[in-house]
Parts: structure tokens; sequence; C-alpha cells
């Protein structure tokens, strides 16, 4: 069992199955080198620093691609109504997971992270 998978057997019981698919649409976009870990309690993905963050909360999952992928997507978000902060995005737990969101933002942090 990985240190994510871990991080979500210890979430409440009501929230792994979401906390699972989020963290299984990320492992499957992301390269093959990127790793996985726990940084400020948080499951994590790396690639040439730090990719993004996700972490379960009350009523959302909050994702962490730092303020440059906020930013990108910050459009996008206020179109769907998705609550947002400098480096963080709300996904409401009593909706569907937006994979088309998350694609998008993966695939601007993958490229961002490579460039430098």
């Amino acid at each position: 069992m990985t240190k994510i998978e871990k991080y979500i057997k210890a979430c409440d019981e009501n929230k792994q199955d979401k906390l699972f698919e989020v963290y299984e649409f990320i492992l499957s976009n992301v390269p093959k080198e990127t790793t996985q870990d726990i940084k400020w309690g948080m499951p994590t993905f790396v690639l040439n620093g730090n990719l993004i963050h996700f972490a379960v909360g009350k009523n959302h999952i909050g994702l962490y691609p730092g303020p440059s992928g906020v930013e990108y997507m910050k459009e996008e978000l206020d179109q769907r109504g998705i609550k947002y902060s400098k480096g963080a995005i709300q996904l409401p737990l009593d909706k569907p997971l937006d994979k088309k969101l998350v694609l998008k933002l993966l695939k601007f942090r993958i490229n961002e992270n490579q460039s430098s």
C-alpha cells in the first residue's frame, strides 16, 4: 500500500471512494516518472518539484496546484462556480469529479514543471 493509499484509508469511510477516485485519476494521467509522497500532511505527486497535492475537507476535496495552476484555471473555475483561493481549488464531495477540469489542470502543471 502506498503512502497516499494509507492516507485515504485513514480518512472518513464516507469520503474514501471520492478520494480514491481523485488519486487514481491523477495517477493515471501523470508521467510514469512522477513519484508520490505525503507533504504538509497531504498526498502529493512530485515531478521536477511538487506537481499537485490533494486533501480531504469537510465538504470538498482540495486540489493544491500552486498559485500558477489556480491562476491558469481561474476563468473556468468562475464559469463553473467552483470555489478557489490563491493556491487551492475546492471540488465538492457531493458532485461528480470534474475529470475534464482536473485533466486540463494536470496537463498545465506537468508542462510547467517539465519546462523549469
